[in-house]
């Protein structure tokens, strides 16, 4: 492994580096040297008294139906850690960010979907690559590497203001040749058309590897969701994919319904790899369906493509009796995760503010 700065784990965190580490926030939006905590006294009432340096710009406010750039570092370097929280509702906060002066986003992504919080309520998320911590920290550690230029933007779809606190961690350093593209791009069906397919991911070309995938689930049967299985087609497959599971838990590595066999109910879990660490379950008045939310984090397993990648998913319960396959028209939101060469394709048109919705 090249060390460049990037790459860090506890093997060779003691080795030194000619690498600089960067930060922004709202207290430091630059990233500049020694120009963190500048803003004046009177720039937050509640740091009166206290004079410059205290907490005087903790945050920044996005009028309703605007986009703010939050990130516009000049490189070579790499994205190591990003930290969010916002006040309004995550699915109508969009996160763009572009790589090398490209006019395309390489992710384009609700908020909270690309922090595995899809339902737009708090669930601890505990892995490597995306933790959710008390009561709304949304942390990110996918590594994100580029050579000319980093630019990060939070679009503001909400009726209100949106308060943003966020902290952007970076190294300025030598990239490695081959070192690709971080991409993140979000999907939804509501309902997935009967006998169709929920597509995760299509539209690809250049080589690469995809590393996760996040869905935010919504039932709209009564019984068992989750039998389908995620297909991943391969540099020019047709009909068939080269990569085929055997169902929708077994993807993301749980199995026999999630089912805690002591309670009898779904058990909820979240781990380095994989997890189901939300289930919204029905009370009985107006939260009347079924929810869940799963990650698969591909970092031991990378599914590597050349060309071109296509990735899908069924979604299929039983009928009654267990003895024939049901196909469902449930609501399926995903995110796909991958790295690639760049051009990036142009993504398919974003939904809008209604289509995102959690209805």
């Amino acid at each position: 492994m090249a060390f460049d700065g990037l790459n860090l784990h506890l093997g060779n965190l003691s080795r030194l580096s000619d690498a600089e580490s960067r930060s922004l926030s709202a207290e430091n939006p630059t990233g500049a040297r020694g120009q963190g905590g500048m803003a004046p006294e009177e720039n937050n009432p509640a740091s009166k008294g206290l004079g410059q340096g205290w907490k005087c710009r903790p945050c920044v406010s996005v009028p309703p139906g605007e986009t703010l750039e939050i990130a516009s570092i000049d490189g070579p370097g790499a994205i190591q850690q990003m930290w969010f929280t916002i006040n309004l509702h995550w699915r109508h906060a969009i996160l763009r960010i572009y790589w090398d002066g490209q006019q395309q986003p390489s992710v384009e992504c609700p908020m909270g979907d690309f922090f595995c919080s899809g339902w737009g309520r708090y669930a601890q998320v505990s892995s490597l690559a995306v933790c959710v911590n008390p009561g709304s920290a949304f942390n990110c550690y996918w590594e994100m590497p580029f050579r000319k230029h980093c630019r990060i933007t939070v679009e503001n779809l909400n009726d209100e203001w949106l308060c943003l606190f966020y902290q952007i961690n970076y190294t300025l350093t030598r990239v490695p040749d081959d070192a690709a593209y971080f991409h993140a791009q979000f999907r939804r069906t509501n309902p997935v058309p009967y006998k169709q397919v929920h597509t995760i991911l299509d539209g690809v070309r250049g080589r690469g590897h995809y590393v996760g995938t996040y869905m935010a689930w919504g039932v709209n049967n009564n019984g068992w969701w989750g039998e389908g299985e995620v297909k991943f087609y391969l540099d020019g497959d047709g009909e068939f994919p080269t990569i085929c599971g055997t169902g929708t838990e077994d993807y993301f590595c749980g199995s026999y319904n999630f089912e805690n066999q002591a309670t009898h109910q779904y058990q909820e879990f979240t781990t380095p790899y994989a997890g189901m660490p939300q289930v919204i379950r029905p009370d009985g008045l107006y939260s009347s369906q079924q929810r869940f939310s799963l990650y698969r984090w591909h970092v031991t397993d990378p599914i590597r493509f050349k060309q071109d990648l296509r990735v899908t998913v069924q979604a299929l319960g039983w009928r009654n009796g267990c003895k024939r396959y049901l196909p469902l028209r449930d609501d399926l939101a995903s995110v796909a995760f991958w790295y690639q060469t760049l051009p990036t394709a142009p993504f398919p048109p974003l939904p809008d503010k209604d289509a995102l919705e959690v209805i």
